[in-house]
C-alpha cells in the first residue's frame, strides 16, 4: 500500500514515513504544497496523510483541487489542537477523516488502515478469501489458523490483492502499490512474487486475467 505523507516539520516527517515504512507501507514525502499538489495529481496512492498549515499552498485549497480534478484518495488531515475551524474546513474540502496534533503513532496507523480498508469496501479489521485471512492490524496472514511466512514483498503483494478482492489487478497497478517511486522498478519480479505466493497459497485463489493482470478468487 502507497502512502504519501504532506507534512512540512522535518522532524515529524521522518517520524511519520519511519512508522510508515515499519508497519509495512511504501511511502513518499512532500514538505511544500506545490509539491503535495502535483504529486497527488500524477502519482496513485492508497491514502494520504496531510498537514494544513503548508508553504506555499495550504492543505485545504491542495485538497479542493484534489478534489476538484476527480482525485479520490483518501486523506487523513492534521490539525492543531485548538483549531476546530480546520477540522471543519478540512471534511467540507473532501476529507475522509482528521487527527489532532499532538497524536500518537499508534493512532495514526489505526486511522491509515481504516481509511484504505474502507476505500476498498472493507469493514472488518481482517480480510478474508477462503481460508485466507489478512489481519491489516498486525500484517499477519493465516491459512485454515497456520500464519504463513511471506517476505515483505510478498506480503505487500498479497495485501493489495486481498484488499482488491475478486477484482482484476493490472501489474502496473501492483508496481505503483508496492515499490517506492525511486525503486527500480521491473514488472517481472511480480511474476516471480505471484508464483511463490501461489506455492503457499489454495490452488487457484490467484487467477491470471491473460493481458490484464490478476484476479484473486475467494470460495464462498
Amino acid at each position: 500500500m502507497r502512502v504519501l505523507v504532506v507534512e512540512d516539520d522535518p522532524v515529524l516527517a521522518k517520524q511519520l514515513a519511519d512508522e510508515l515504512v515499519l508497519a509495512g507501507y511504501v511511502v513518499e514525502t512532500a514538505s511544500s504544497g506545490v509539491d503535495a499538489h502535483y504529486l497527488g495529481g500524477v502519482e496513485t496512492y492508497d491514502v494520504v496523510v496531510l498537514d494544513l498549515g503548508l508553504p506555499q499552498m495550504d492543505g485545504i485549497t491542495i485538497l479542493k483541487k484534489w478534489r476538484a480534478a476527480g482525485r479520490i484518495m483518501p486523506v487523513l488531515i492534521l490539525t492543531a489542537r485548538n483549531a476546530w475551524h480546520e477540522k471543519v474546513d478540512g471534511i467540507d474540502a473532501g476529507a475522509d477523516d482528521y487527527l489532532v496534533k499532538p497524536f500518537r503513532m499508534e493512532e495514526l496507523l489505526a486511522r491509515v488502515r481504516a481509511l484504505i480498508r474502507r476505500a476498498a469496501g472493507h469493514a472488518s479489521v481482517e480480510i478474508r478469501c477462503g481460508q485466507v485471512i489478512l489481519d491489516t492490524r498486525s500484517g499477519r496472514v493465516s491459512l485454515d489458523g497456520r500464519t504463513l511466512t511471506l517476505t515483505s514483498l510478498e506480503l505487500r503483494v498479497l495485501a493489495y490483492l486481498m484488499h482488491h478482492r475478486e477484482k482484476v489487478v493490472s501489474r502496473s497497478d501492483l508496481i505503483e502499490h508496492i515499490y517506492a517511486q525511486d525503486f527500480d522498478r521491473d514488472s517481472n519480479t511480480i511474476e516471480v512474487f505471484v508464483a511463490r505466493l501461489r506455492k503457499k497459497l489454495p490452488p487457484g485463489l490467484i487467477k491470471t486475467v491473460r493481458g490484464l493482470g490478476y484476479r484473486l478468487m475467494c470460495p464462498e
